[in-house]
C-alpha cells in the first residue's frame, strides 16, 4: 500500500474526537496528515470542543483538548495532496467563510479525490456547493444545509456511515469506526493481520 498524503482542515471549537481521532487512526496506518487552519501555522493550536449526548435536546459542549496543527495553511496546495478530512465541530461553521478553504474543498470534488466529512463538516461543504446531486451523512441538524446546498440527506443511525462516490460521511463521532473503514478503503489502505 503506497501511504496517502491527507489534508485535515481544522478551526477552533472543532469537536475533539472528530478532530484527534482520524488524525491519529490515519497516522497509525501509515498515512501523512497535514492538519491546518486558516491564519495558523505549524505548531499553533486549535481549540476543541467535546460535544456529548447526555439527554438534552441537543448535544452539550464542553472544553476539549488544544490540537497542535502540523502544517501552514498558507503553505498547503490542494493538487499535493490525495484525500481530504473535514471533522465536525463548529470549527467548518467559520471555515466556509474563507474563499481559500472554499477553493480547498472544491478542488478535492473536482478532481474526484477522497473526501471523509463527519458531524458539522457538512456545513463547510454546503458552502463550498459541492453537495448538489450527492448524498451526504451529517448531524441531524445540518439536514436542512444538505437539502438546501442540492444533496440528499443520509438519515443514518449515529454509528454509521454513507459513502457516495468519493465522500464518506457521518452524522457523529459514534460513527468512527464505520466512517474511518471507509475511508481507508477509498483510500486503497489495506491493513492485513
Amino acid at each position: 500500500m503506497a501511504a496517502k498524503k491527507i489534508l485535515m482542515v481544522c478551526g477552533d471549537y472543532g469537536e475533539d474526537y472528530e478532530t484527534m481521532v482520524p488524525f491519529q487512526a490515519l497516522l497509525a496506518v501509515g498515512h501523512q496528515v497535514d492538519a491546518v487552519c486558516p491564519d495558523k501555522k505549524a505548531g499553533q493550536q486549535v481549540k476543541t470542543a467535546i460535544h456529548d449526548f447526555e439527554g438534552a435536546q441537543t448535544y452539550s459542549e464542553k472544553p476539549g483538548h488544544n490540537f497542535t496543527l502540523n502544517a501552514s495553511f498558507d503553505q498547503v496546495r490542494a493538487q499535493d495532496y490525495d484525500a481530504l478530512v473535514v471533522p465536525g465541530g463548529r470549527g467548518p461553521e467559520y471555515l466556509r467563510t474563507y474563499p481559500a478553504v472554499v477553493a480547498l474543498v472544491r478542488h478535492f470534488f473536482d478532481a474526484g479525490k477522497p473526501v471523509a466529512s463527519i458531524c458539522h463538516g457538512a456545513q463547510l461543504l454546503a458552502g463550498a456547493g459541492v453537495l448538489k446531486g450527492r448524498t451526504c451523512s451529517a448531524y441531524p441538524a445540518c439536514r436542512a444545509e444538505v437539502e438546501l446546498a442540492g444533496g440528499t440527506y443520509a438519515d443514518i443511525a449515529v454509528d454509521q456511515a454513507v459513502t457516495d462516490g468519493n465522500l464518506v460521511s457521518a452524522p457523529a463521532w459514534p460513527a468512527h469506526p464505520a466512517w474511518i473503514a471507509q475511508f481507508l478503503k477509498l483510500l486503497g489502505t489495506r491493513i492485513e493481520l
